[in-house]
């Protein structure tokens, strides 16, 4: 048996500043013709979901309207961000209470022949939240208790580029502290995928033992000045066909219709990108 599972990403929804929501519709026909047994979303659902509960309401109802099935993880925009990094909208209680007030749970797990899907709040590790340590006793016990499933994480932002070593701290991938101890909650598992999006480029390599799949947005690309070419700057989806034998493969679909935005192009989202700090 075969569960096929459409990884949508970085959707950012809005309800005053629409500007990727056309994009949404057309992915919405594309999925309703494919059929997947369920959608997730892998955060950055809203534009500006951390400040405006009208976006993370916009964000949840257009999902509700696909017809489908799905699930979704906060990212960033929806939040908050980690701690740590300087950013200047992190993570909080309220931001958390906020989300989970539209979205339900921030983490939760999925069972499917096979596999055992385990999405995470991936703002929320690291942080000086009580709730950092639940998610970890959720997650580890998850891991446990999978009984000879693979298990696959959904999580917003990539564990790392090349190597689990790497040190690097910043908003692009998950904070090294973060990454570890998420890691450590695993340790032992049958870990053969590792699902995000956060950087608007599909991509699709060998991890450590697990393969790491980057979803695109749906919404738009960041240009090269701003963000480097880690992979393929494309707007669409990842189709994880997911075996009852614990293996999986993905694809990306290219659903038509959809505009390739450039960011840059419309500063009346996130502001004009030669004027902020890489």
């Amino acid at each position: 048996m075969t569960v096929h599972v459409a990884q949508i990403s970085d959707t950012h929804l809005s309800e005053a500043k629409p500007f990727f929501n056309a994009n949404f519709e057309r992915l919405g026909e594309a999925l309703r013709t494919a059929k997947p047994d369920l959608v997730i979303n892998s955060g950055d659902i809203s534009l500006d979901g951390a400040d405006l509960d009208a976006d993370l309401r916009r964000g949840h109802s257009l999902h509700a309207a696909l017809g489908l099935d799905w699930l979704a993880i906060p990212g960033n925009h929806d939040i908050g961000d980690s701690q740590g990094i300087g950013s200047k909208e992190p993570i909080d209680a309220r931001r958390r209470d906020r989300y989970r007030a539209v979205f339900g749970e921030d983490y939760w797990t999925h069972d499917i022949p096979g596999w055992r899907l385990i999405g995470v709040n991936a703002q929320l590790a690291g942080s000086d939240l009580a709730a950092d340590s639940d998610q970890s006793d959720f997650v580890r016990h998850a891991a446990a208790t999978a009984n000879g499933r693979s298990i696959a994480l959904f999580v917003h932002k990539p564990l790392y580029d090349v190597s689990p070593t790497e040190t690097e701290l910043g908003g692009r991938f998950l904070p090294p502290a973060a990454r570890g101890g998420l890691l450590s909650t695993l340790n032992g598992a049958a870990l053969r995928l590792v699902a995000c999006g956060h950087v608007h480029q599909f991509r699709d390599t060998k991890g450590d033992g697990w393969r790491d799949v980057w979803a695109p947005s749906t919404a738009f690309i960041l240009p090269d000045f701003f963000q480097p070419v880690f992979g393929s700057k494309v707007v669409g989806y990842v189709d994880h066909a997911f075996h009852a034998d614990g293996t999986v493969d993905s694809r990306l679909v290219l659903p038509p219709g959809m505009a390739l935005h450039n960011i840059e192009t419309i500063p009346e989202a996130y502001g004009d990108l030669r004027a902020r700090k890489h």
